[in-house]
């Protein structure tokens, strides 16, 4: 009786109040629990669910504001339930970015992580003898380290690293749990990931590192000349895949992949000032020019995943658009040198993930050896995709199986490979990301590394940054100037994101090529098709340009200067 009394004497206003929040919030977990059974690929099926999503949120985000001391004392809403619902809509955006590749996402993802932590919504958690609770803290600590290591946030990376291995080291003490180890590999993750660029960039007159973003920038992509005539394709889709054995990786995002993420976006800008209601930006409302390429994000995927993106990705391609396929990954070599005349599916390729092909613990490849790799992406494998422009990339020990490609189709066709052999110096560093990468993603990042600078002063950067874009205006010149060069590499020069990578490639090949230890031609990069060596990356201007960057980081040294060697 007593409770029914209690219930009469609470005011019919405020009984709806908490049967609205209470509807509000199952009916929010529904639709996000329902994200989980959407199609990770194609951008059409999603669109309207995650509108509804983003809706209802929205909307329980309000109530909650708006009803809060009604909740309080009626509901006994804690402060950990608003930083659930906070950060809830934190991973509705960062999976927007996902989805979209709009960098803005990123922001408001980060705009409500940063307030959870500013406003102590999880602090009482510690408190209640609840580890499940604990570990929602743990989790949006991990999710918030991931969203401010994309938006280049390392000084607040750092700090909230030393949180959350405080918070690991409490909830450890206090609930004997069997995930200790997977937090702290966690924390482990994260600690190398952050320590993976090569050099350190510090403030003058400071020590503190000064970190640089390697996002597209305005005026970063030399400007095309004058009359220049180039195709009017645009980079529309990338699959990034990283499948490197052993490579320093966090959240399922190598270092490879999350450095060509960035190579592929825009610099962010800060959505909450281009839309009047936060949160409630329609998916099916699209910007009328999309301003960084839709990527789909693979890693470790099997062979048949790896297909259904890249058939789903060439399906949904918008006419006069590219794909681009980016492969970081283990090299499979053939199993024997064949003396006839070999096929695309003879000089092996890259590996793909083989975890779900176990047969009685053994891997089914083992079964026959003189078969070929089942797990293996050939070159023939992307044969069928060049019915449509393609743009290829593959940083791997066997990318040399990519120079075997054929274009049968006559679309416009390009592989950037990586070199296949580094110098023993080079080799060790691989563990952090590939030098290739590096060049394609930050070149002066990986042109100081292989110059065996550790940090540089932020003036001399800046100053050799300045340099860096002198350069690549004159290589986009010998690039559209060149008689002899294959079309395909004009066709895709419209595009600013595919005219900076082709800019880098050769930049990179160039650096390598006048560097000492790199002495065999398996450790520079090639392309198919080949570029003109005397026009591009064997230029006479394009090497004095290399030695004088070098002369500017006082490594001149490490490089053949050729006036001085035939001397």
């Amino acid at each position: 009786m007593t409770g029914a009394e209690a219930e009469d004497d609470v005011p019919l206003g405020e009984r709806k109040t908490v049967t609205d929040f209470c509807y509000l919030l199952d009916k929010s977990k529904q639709l996000f629990n329902g994200l989980r059974d959407l199609p990770q690929y194609g951008h059409k099926q999603w669109q309207s669910y995650f509108g509804r999503t983003f809706d209802v949120y929205t909307k329980l985000w309000k109530f909650q504001q708006q009803h809060r001391q009604v909740l309080d004392t009626r509901y006994g809403l804690k402060r950990w339930q608003i930083g659930e619902v906070a950060s809830k809509i934190g991973q509705l955006y960062y999976h927007y970015y996902l989805r979209t590749s709009e960098t803005s996402y990123l922001n408001e993802a980060f705009s409500f992580y940063s307030a959870i932590r500013q406003r102590s919504y999880y602090y009482q958690v510690n408190k209640e003898d609840r580890p499940e609770l604990v570990v929602k803290k743990l989790r949006y600590y991990a999710r918030y380290i991931v969203v401010c290591l994309l938006l280049n946030k390392m000084d607040l990376v750092k700090v909230l690293v030393k949180e959350l291995s405080e918070e690991i080291e409490d909830y450890t003490q206090r609930f004997n749990t069997e995930d200790q180890l997977e937090w702290n590999l966690v924390l482990q993750e994260v600690a190398a990931f952050i320590e993976a660029d090569p050099v350190v960039v510090l403030n003058d007159g400071s020590n503190s590192v000064f970190v640089t973003s390697n996002r597209l920038q305005e005026g970063s992509v030399p400007p095309l000349e004058q009359g220049m005539v180039v195709g009017q394709l645009v980079l529309a889709d990338a699959l990034i895949v990283g499948n490197c054995n052993n490579q320093v990786k966090f959240s399922e995002l190598t270092v490879d992949m999350f450095r060509m993420l960035q190579a592929l976006e825009r610099e962010p800008v800060n959505l909450a000032t281009q839309t009047s209601k936060q949160g409630t930006l329609e998916p099916s409302e699209k910007p009328a020019k999309r301003e960084n390429p839709h990527k789909y994000l693979l890693y470790k995927p099997t062979f048949s995943q790896l297909y259904t993106f890249l058939s789903a990705s060439f399906k949904e391609l918008p006419a006069n658009s590219v794909l681009l396929v980016y492969l970081s990954a283990t090299g499979v070599f053939p199993a024997s040198h064949l003396d006839y005349e070999a096929g695309p599916y003879d000089f092996g390729g890259v590996l793909t993930n083989t975890n779900r092909d176990v047969v009685n613990g053994e891997t089914a490849q083992k079964r026959n050896q003189a078969q070929k790799e089942m797990h293996c992406l050939h070159p023939g494998d992307l044969f069928a995709f060049t019915r449509k422009p393609l743009f290829i990339i593959v940083d791997s020990s066997n990318s040399a199986a990519y120079k075997n490609f054929s274009n049968l189709f006559g679309q416009p066709l390009v592989c950037l490979l990586s070199p296949t052999v580094y110098p023993k110096s080079v080799q060790d560093q691989a563990q952090r990301g590939s030098l290739f990468t590096l060049f394609l993603y930050s070149p002066l990042l990986a042109f100081s590394s292989v110059c065996g600078v550790n940090s540089v002063r932020r003036g001399l950067w800046d100053r050799a940054q300045d340099f860096l874009q002198k350069v690549f205006r004159d290589i986009g010149q010998m690039i559209t100037r060149s008689r002899s060069i294959d079309q395909a590499f004009l066709q895709f020069f419209g595009d600013e994101f595919l005219r900076l990578l082709l800019i880098r490639f050769v930049f990179c090949s160039a650096a390598l090529r006048l560097h000492k230890l790199f002495r065999e031609s398996r450790s520079f990069p090639e392309s198919y098709p080949e570029l003109p060596k005397q026009d591009t990356v064997e230029s006479g201007v394009l090497q004095k340009h290399v030695l004088e960057l070098a002369a500017m980081l006082d490594a001149q040294s490490l490089f053949w200067d050729d006036a001085l060697e035939s001397y």
